[in-house]
């Protein structure tokens, strides 16, 4: 197949695609993949440090966190550039911890990031698309919104993520939007560094629990949602793409220990 026909097949040149959580370690990556594709990339971030020097047609500075600023911002967007033909909610944070510690300010915290702000960027774009006649909207989800790993806020919020993700398909598909989402296990962003200066050891704890003994990158994240927004997805909506190493399939730290350590 040659780059036209597969330029055609994929049908995302010249396409407008806008990307939160661009200056992260997933963001670079679906900057990357969606400009290689020939699409006009655009990205959004809290800071615009977090955008310098990436390769976009457009940068959008605000915290997702504030409902006004959020929406002056889209709102502008839409004015300036008009509707996107992707979107791709890929903002959001996590903290590692368990149930005890999470309080009310944590729990709201996590729940306005991760799931609010989304709401509040997705919804104008939305309506927007079913203006134009449609559109595909991708969130990144987390393995974390199909079984329990800890983070119970993030968990709650990602979960909620793919709730609304579905509601958006089911009520949103007569006007030609589709809307899906990926759910990553661990991806090895530059975010692990810290981690593993304070615990060298921690990569050999994580890894047995995945059966491909690995974990993915962002790249691997970029392609998924990379095709569930092309045109060799066109009639996917409300699906949930699991990008984990095998993690959701089962449990293979418990087979392992449990099961082969009686043989």
């Amino acid at each position: 197949m040659t780059s036209e026909t597969l330029h055609r097949v994929l049908g995302l040149r010249g396409k407008q695609v806008l990307i939160t959580g661009a200056g992260g370690g997933i963001g670079q990556a679906l900057i990357e993949t969606f400009n290689a594709a020939g699409a006009v990339v655009s990205g959004a971030d809290q800071s615009e440090s977090l955008l310098v020097g990436l390769p976009l047609a457009n940068g959008l500075v605000f915290d997702i966190n504030d409902k006004a600023q959020t929406s002056s911002a889209i709102n502008k967007f839409l004015r300036d550039h008009g509707t996107p033909d992707v979107l791709i909610n890929n903002a959001g944070f996590s903290r590692g911890e368990i149930l005890d510690q999470v309080d009310g300010n944590v729990w709201e915290n996590e729940i306005a990031i991760n799931l609010n702000g989304v709401f509040h960027v997705t919804a104008p774009i939305v309506e927007a698309m079913a203006a134009k006649g449609g559109g595909s909207v991708v969130f990144i989800s987390s393995v974390n919104a199909l079984n329990h790993y800890g983070n119970p806020a993030y968990s709650a919020a990602k979960a909620g993520m793919i709730a609304y993700m579905k509601a958006l398909a089911v009520e949103k598909g007569r006007y030609g939007i589709r809307s899906n989402a990926v759910c990553p296990g661990s991806v090895r962003t530059p975010a692990w560094d810290h981690r593993l200066e304070k615990q060298p050891e921690l990569l050999a704890k994580v890894l047995p629990h995945y059966p491909l003994g690995r974990l993915v990158t962002p790249g691997e994240v970029a392609q998924a949602a990379f095709f569930l927004s092309s045109a060799s997805a066109s009639g996917i909506t409300g699906a949930t793409l699991t990008v984990d190493g095998g993690l959701t399939a089962g449990n293979l730290h418990f087979i392992n220990d449990v099961l082969a350590g009686d043989k």
